[in-house]
């Protein structure tokens, strides 16, 4: 079985994107280098350093993405593809956009908790890794225990303000395992294990 997992670029004071959810340089490591990227799911090119450009490939294990409303609203629900081309779970209380979905066949599933979001993605996911997004979904994951694994891509800005990655951690059982540092070009790749007592 995979890991649940979380992956963010944060700013070197801990922030990853502005209140207004605007991320301003935070991600100009994925366009700071000559090798080509292309991530499944998004009709875009990366171009990395190698460094980066192999710390990413290398960490293409998701099979089922969780995402919290926020995210999902501000990426306009990645037009009904998803990231990596995942099955996605949408965190929310409230019901899906109108005008959903977008494209038919949209393998998206709107739940009311975190809870029930992660039952069902282990129940499909099998050995490929969950990743969750949203900020305020990987604490909540962090809170009840679940998260495996915290990779951070730490960028040399201070932002100042805004949403924090690890912020409104309850969980005083956590213990963070340094697992990989790879120095990209103006980005630091830091994987964590995570165990709880």
């Amino acid at each position: 079985m995979g890991v649940v997992f979380s992956s963010f670029t944060m700013s070197l004071d801990g922030f990853v994107a502005y209140p207004d959810d605007s991320v301003g340089a935070l991600f100009d490591w994925y366009d700071n280098g000559p090798v080509e990227v292309r991530p499944a799911g998004y009709p875009i090119t990366f171009h990395m350093s190698e460094a980066s450009a192999a710390y990413w490939r290398q960490n293409e294990t998701e099979g089922v993405f969780i995402a919290g409303r926020r995210i999902f609203d501000h990426a306009n629900g990645w037009g009904g593809k998803p990231p990596n081309d995942s099955p996605t779970f949408v965190v929310t209380h409230r019901p899906p956009p109108a005008n959903w979905p977008p494209i038919p066949d949209a393998p998206f599933t709107f739940v009311d908790s975190v809870e029930s979001a992660l039952s069902q993605a282990r129940a499909i996911a099998g050995d490929k890794d969950i990743g969750v997004a949203g900020p305020n979904i990987a604490q909540q994951c962090i809170n009840l225990g679940a998260l495996e694994e915290i990779r951070v891509d730490l960028v040399p800005i201070l932002m100042r303000e805004g949403i924090r990655y690890l912020d409104n951690i309850e969980n005083d059982r956590t213990h963070l395992e340094l697992l990989q540092v790879v120095e990209g070009k103006n980005v630091t790749h830091l994987r964590y294990g995570v165990t709880y007592d």
